[in-house]
């Protein structure tokens, strides 16, 4: 199945199987970051009551807590944490609300690479971590509510399939551009994981957080690294001020790619509404520039 296909039914044919519920109230549950919402939505289905805290195109490396986000932690049952230092002011937030909820790491059992002397929080960018996400999730869900444990067995078994076969085609579509062309510079370093799964080199002047402010030196040994490795293009992502990778863009005179969806998913009706969805987004954006 083409990319282009993929993308046309990512939203309908990966929704979650959900059987009914019985009666059943939903579970109230907090997902720390959108593209984890997502995750949980998909094993949870409509047995779970979802609050969601940094959300489409919010940027959870500098989020302020509201009051508004302790009222969810309060009300929760569970609460979903990417973990690995990505969700730096969570734990204070966890704190002052007083909730008794329990705390799920989904990141557990990831493998985490290090960067400057600290773990890159980014795994979800490596499809296979986003499978260990899944089950993660599915056995955080189960625990708290034993009495549809079946029903999270189904939904994440169905997702866990469509993210296997969502790697594949990612292999395949990447796999496609020489080698030697693989080679793009973005704004944060939020690919790593994606680097080292699918084989794209990502230069970025930012560092892991998007709080670093990149100091005019990094900005200029990004421009020189992009005039010798002849980078095909620069990208934008969606969390980030644009005028940093247009200004490496112009200097160095490598073509601007189109945004690249690292931290957040995008709005309903955006380009990256869902996990695959976000994924297959990227993927276009990096073969119609590499493929050139």
């Amino acid at each position: 199945m083409s990319l282009t296909r993929r993308a046309l039914i990512a939203g309908a044919a990966l929704a979650p199987f959900s059987r009914a519920l019985g009666g059943e109230e939903p579970i109230p549950v907090v997902a720390s970051f959108s593209i984890l919402g997502d995750f949980v939505k998909q094993v949870g289905g409509s047995a779970v009551s979802l609050s969601t805290i940094v959300g489409p195109d919010g940027d959870a490396h500098v989020y302020e807590p509201t009051p508004a986000d302790g009222k969810k932690l309060q009300r929760a049952k569970l609460v979903f944490v990417n973990g690995l230092g990505f969700e730096g002011w969570l734990d204070r937030l966890i704190k002052a609300s007083g909730t008794k909820a329990r705390v799920v790491v989904a990141s557990a059992g990831v493998t985490p690479r290090e960067l400057e002397g600290a773990p890159d929080p980014h795994a979800w960018q490596d499809v296979g971590n986003a499978r260990r996400y899944l089950v993660n999730i599915r056995d955080g869900l189960a625990a708290a509510d034993p009495g549809r444990a079946a029903l999270y067995d189904a939904n994440a078994a169905q997702y866990l399939k469509e993210l296997e076969a969502l790697d594949a085609e990612i292999r395949r579509e990447l796999g496609a551009i020489p080698a030697d062309r693989r080679r793009v510079v973005s704004t944060h370093d939020a690919f790593g994981y994606f680097s080292a799964r699918y084989g794209v080199e990502f230069i970025a002047p930012e560092g892991l957080s998007t709080e670093s402010e990149p100091s005019a030196k990094d900005v200029a040994r990004i421009v020189d690294a992009a005039r010798k490795e002849k980078v095909a293009a620069v990208f934008l992502e969606n969390v980030v001020d644009p005028r940093l990778a247009r200004s490496i863009s112009a200097d160095s005179g490598a073509r601007m790619g189109g945004a690249l969806y690292s931290d957040a998913l995008s709005p309903a009706g955006g380009p990256a509404p869902d996990y695959i969805a976000m994924m297959l987004h990227n993927v276009r954006e990096l073969v119609k520039a590499l493929g050139r």
